[in-house]
């Protein structure tokens, strides 16, 4: 017999003191130690005013994934009454952990310590977090775990140390790096989110009930739109990539750098936007019936162009039902979601009964998720 499955903790750890956006190219390294030309206009776009790192501005790391994504666990594990003992089943979702092998969930289960356990580790860009909170909601829906945790944890900024361009395809003569490069130095940070699922609400406090998780996938649709392990013009070629390559030289094509086809990623809106009308059509949701939306995005001229096209569609939710912390915490990748969960339930505007629909778009290659919660 299924069961039903809540949400009873949320929790999230955000590595050392805010950076401001005007100080960051010096806090991650600016490129032959000049200013980016598309740095003051990727931060209009993306509309961040301070983010976090797990690197000092000297480059030297104070933090792991693991670590960071340990805390986040231990922080929701705490905001549920429960301690790592009592968890049965642990799921974790980055874009890249801190080792290629093993997978993300060893480094954090090792991190988190406490008791033998389950584990999964997803792997994707941000919507590896719906991944992970999937395959947590499933195990205790089906009676396989009583307490399960989903993570996301991401280290961006060691992927954006001048190192990772310096000397490679991505820098011209004159030190200028390319945009698939450049843009994503000024829009990703650091930092992790996690949930925990039980199949009991909470009695002292608000718990969310899980009505369903859905994740389609585009990749029949769309070439790689975010990624790293292969060149500009190698990317559909996966005899092409790094590994074949060596690492060595696949640093020299610019093949280790993580990179953004911005072109491409204008198509991949509509798809999303498109598979979201999709739902709406066949009723699996109702926009009407929704009273909070939490919807990642890694940039506000992203989310004006999804306002753009919903506002032509009768599945529009309005903007005041709309939850953000882009500004404050920045583009945390796949840890987004369960920060911004977090920071919503702790502003306390959350009534019980009312319906959150938390969206999770992916530009990766690409795909979408979806995750209805209701307040009990």
């Amino acid at each position: 017999m299924l069961k039903d499955v809540f949400v009873t903790g949320v929790g999230s750890h955000l590595p050392g003191m805010p950076v401001a956006s005007e100080t960051m190219e010096d806090h991650i390294g600016r490129i032959h130690g000049k200013p980016s030309l598309l740095g003051r206009r990727a931060l209009r776009w993306n509309g961040i005013e301070t983010r976090h790192y797990a690197l000092d501005s000297h480059g030297e790391p104070f933090d792991t994934n693991a670590g960071m994504s340990a805390k986040a666990t231990e922080a929701a594990l705490d905001n549920a009454g429960l301690s790592i003992r009592d968890l049965e089943f642990l799921a974790t979702a980055t874009t890249q952990g801190d080792y290629l092998v093993p997978g993300h969930a060893t480094a954090v289960h090792g991190a988190l310590g406490g008791r033998s356990m389950e584990i999964a580790s997803f792997q994707s860009v941000c919507g590896s977090s719906l991944m992970a909170a999937k395959a947590a909601w499933l195990n205790v829906l089906a009676g396989q775990a009583r307490v399960a945790a989903a993570c996301a944890g991401e280290f961006s900024s060691r992927w954006f140390r001048p190192s990772f361009y310096e000397g490679t395809a991505l820098v011209d003569a004159k030190g200028r790096a390319r945009a698939e490069a450049d843009f994503l130095r000024f829009t990703l940070s650091d930092g992790a989110g996690a949930i925990v699922m039980e199949d009991r609400p909470r009695t002292s406090a608000l718990s969310l009930k899980v009505d369903f998780i859905d994740i389609v996938s585009l990749a029949d649709r769309f070439d790689p739109c975010m990624w790293a392990g292969a060149s500009v013009d190698n990317r559909t070629d996966l005899q092409k990539g790094w590994a074949f390559a060596g690492p060595v030289a696949a640093h020299a094509q610019g093949a280790i750098a993580l990179l953004q086809d911005f072109e491409l990623l204008k198509r991949v809106i509509r798809a999303w936007v498109g598979v979201y009308l999709e739902k709406v059509d066949v009723k699996r949701i109702v926009p009407d019936a929704v009273d909070w939306l939490l919807c990642h995005y890694s940039a506000r001229s992203l989310r004006e162009e999804i306002v753009s096209l919903l506002e032509k569609t009768d599945a529009m939710i309005p903007q005041q039902k709309w939850f953000s912390n882009l500004a404050s915490v920045g583009n945390i990748g796949a840890a987004s979601i369960w920060v911004m969960l977090d920071e919503f339930l702790k502003s306390g505007r959350l009534q019980r009964g009312q319906k959150v629909l938390c969206v999770v778009p992916e530009s990766g290659r690409a795909l979408v998720g979806f995750m209805l919660l209701e307040a009990v």
